[in-house]
C-alpha cells in the first residue's frame, strides 16, 4: 500500500505549504482577537454585540469568552479547515502535478488517504492551539483561573474544533470531483450557510453540521445520538473522495 512514504510526503509538502501555515496563524489570531473583542464589547453592554452573541456571551468571564469563541470558532474554522483541505486535495490538479501521480509506485487512494491523514493530524494540533490561545486570552482579559467549569468548556471547544475539521472532509471530495480549489472552497460556504438556516430554523441538533457548536454552548439541548450523527459526514465522504481518487483518469 505505501502509506507511510506517501504519508511522509503528504507531511512535508504541508509543513512547508504557505496556505496550511497561514491559515493556522489567521485562526489563531483570528479568535483571539475577534473573540476578546466581541466578548469585551458584550460585557460593556453593546446592545448589537450582545444581541448577535447571545445572553450568555453578555454574561463576562470565562463563560462569556467561550460562548464567544465557540461561536467565532464553529463559523471561522469550519471556512479554514474548508480551504485548507481543499487546498491538500485540489492542488495537484490546479499546480498540473496530477498527471505525475499516475507514474508513482504508490495508488492514488493511498496518496488522498495520506493527504486526509495529514490533515486530520494538523486539526488535532489546531485544536490544541486554540484551546491554549483561548486559556491566555482569558488570563489576559480578566476571567482569572480557569475553575471547573471554565475546563469543562475548555474541553467542548477542542469536541468543537475536532469535530468542525470533521465536517469539513466534503470539501476535499468538492476539490477532487471540481479538480481545484475552488469547488472545494465554495462547498465550504455553502455547509456554513446550511448550518446557519439549520440553527434558525431550530432544526440544528438534528443536522451534522450545526450539532456541535449547539452542543458546545448548551451540552443539554444536543443527545449523543445527535451528536454521533456528525461521523456520518467525514466517513461518507472520506469514503466518496477515496472512490474519486482510485477513478481518476488522464484525458477526464
Amino acid at each position: 500500500m505505501n502509506l507511510l512514504p506517501a504519508l511522509t510526503v503528504e507531511a512535508r509538502k504541508a509543513a512547508s505549504a504557505r496556505v496550511v501555515i497561514s491559515t493556522t496563524i489567521l485562526l489563531a489570531a483570528g479568535v483571539a482577537l475577534l473573540g476578546g473583542a466581541a466578548t469585551t464589547a458584550a460585557a460593556n453592554g453593546n446592545p448589537a454585540m450582545a444581541a448577535k452573541l447571545g445572553p450568555m456571551a453578555a454574561q463576562g468571564g470565562w463563560a462569556g469568552l467561550l460562548a464567544t469563541v465557540s461561536q467565532i470558532t464553529a463559523a471561522a474554522g469550519l471556512l479554514a479547515f474548508g480551504v485548507v483541505l481543499s487546498w491538500l486535495l485540489g492542488r495537484e490538479f490546479a499546480d498540473g502535478t496530477i498527471t505525475g501521480l499516475f507514474a508513482l509506485p504508490v495508488s492514488r487512494p493511498t496518496l488522498a488517504l495520506a493527504k486526509l491523514l495529514v490533515y486530520l493530524v494538523w486539526t488535532v494540533g489546531i485544536a490544541l492551539l486554540l484551546v491554549l490561545v483561548v486559556v491566555v486570552l482569558g488570563l489576559v482579559t480578566g476571567a482569572g483561573a480557569p475553575d471547573g467549569t471554565a475546563w469543562a468548556g475548555l474541553g467542548r471547544l477542542l469536541v468543537l474544533t475536532l469535530l468542525t475539521a470533521l465536517l469539513a472532509v466534503p470539501a476535499g471530495w468538492a476539490a477532487t470531483l471540481g479538480r481545484g480549489l475552488l469547488p472545494g472552497i465554495a462547498t465550504t460556504v455553502g455547509l456554513i450557510a446550511l448550518a446557519q438556516v439549520a440553527v434558525v430554523a431550530g432544526t440544528g441538533g438534528w443536522l451534522p453540521l450545526a450539532a456541535p457548536a449547539l452542543w458546545a454552548l448548551e451540552p443539554g439541548s444536543v443527545s449523543v445520538g445527535q451528536l454521533a450523527l456528525v461521523a456520518l459526514i467525514p466517513i461518507g465522504f472520506g469514503l466518496l473522495t477515496l472512490a474519486a481518487w482510485r477513478g481518476l483518469q488522464l484525458d477526464k
